[in-house]
């Protein structure tokens, strides 16, 4: 009987332990997906780039900076698949990208290896700046981000403006060009403050989208879908007599 009672307390006290792990688990998962991963270079479309990766980690072994590491269990990123996180060491944008050449899929999209500088065309993210803690907003001179982005007054640029405040002195704000962004993170990296005011995050997480229903008047081949567009107006007369009565609105 007392053999009964032990193996009873021993099988529910398993089944506590595993209900406990399962717990952690599931919360270590929930977590992760209220996060980001920035992707090593080439892969910008995350659905491709997921179905494509096999999780081997060449392209890991391949990266001289050792930027790149695998996913694991505490990780943001699906488990097993490559990223990166700018704050701790950032893409150092290799001119031969050796990362791409070692991708044995298209999961990396080799294009890039095709240009020139093709390293200087990668959209790996895009930095944003948040002003609050930015010191430069203060008044506080300071370029560590402007300095250290390898497109400078390219991709990072400074804005230089009149600090009414002082009067005296001027600011020097960061202003980041998005289509020019590869989103290396060496802004992010080198910059002042206990967390970073500039930061980068993976284009689909900042960018909008206008629609196809704007033309840019300015650019000549996006007049051209003006070309057949019906601009005539068609007024319904009996519409502005009637709709009060429309069942339909009813």
């Amino acid at each position: 009987m007392k053999l009964k009672r032990r193996e009873f307390f021993q099988s529910a006290l398993k089944a506590v332990c595993l209900c406990t792990a399962g717990g952690f688990v599931a919360t270590l998962a929930l977590k992760a997906k209220e996060t980001y991963a920035l992707r090593p270079p080439g892969a910008e479309d995350e659905a491709k780039f997921l179905s494509e990766c096999i999780r081997c980690g060449l392209c890991v072994k391949a990266c001289p900076y050792n930027t790149l590491k695998l996913a694991n269990l505490l990780d943001s990123a699906k488990i097993g698949t490559p990223f990166f996180k700018a704050r701790k060491i950032p893409c150092y944008l290799c001119e031969d990208l050796p990362c791409i050449q070692s991708c044995p899929t298209n999961a990396l999209d080799k294009k890039y290896l095709e240009y020139d500088s093709g390293a200087y065309k990668l959209k790996m993210g895009i930095a944003i700046v948040d002003s609050t803690s930015c010191v430069a907003h203060w008044g506080i001179q300071c370029d560590a981000c402007y300095r250290a982005c390898p497109l400078i007054d390219k991709a990072l640029k400074l804005e230089i403006k009149r600090n009414e405040r002082t009067a005296k002195h001027t600011f020097m704000l960061p202003i980041v060009d998005n289509e020019v962004c590869v989103g290396c993170g060496l802004c992010e990296l080198a910059c002042i403050t206990q967390e970073p005011a500039i930061r980068v995050l993976p284009r689909e997480f900042v960018l909008g989208k206008a629609g196809g229903h704007y033309v840019k008047g300015w650019d000549k081949e996006d007049e051209k879908r003006l070309k057949d567009v019906n601009t005539q107006k068609n007024f319904n007369q009996d519409k502005a007599r009637t709709y009060l009565n429309n069942e339909d609105l009813l």
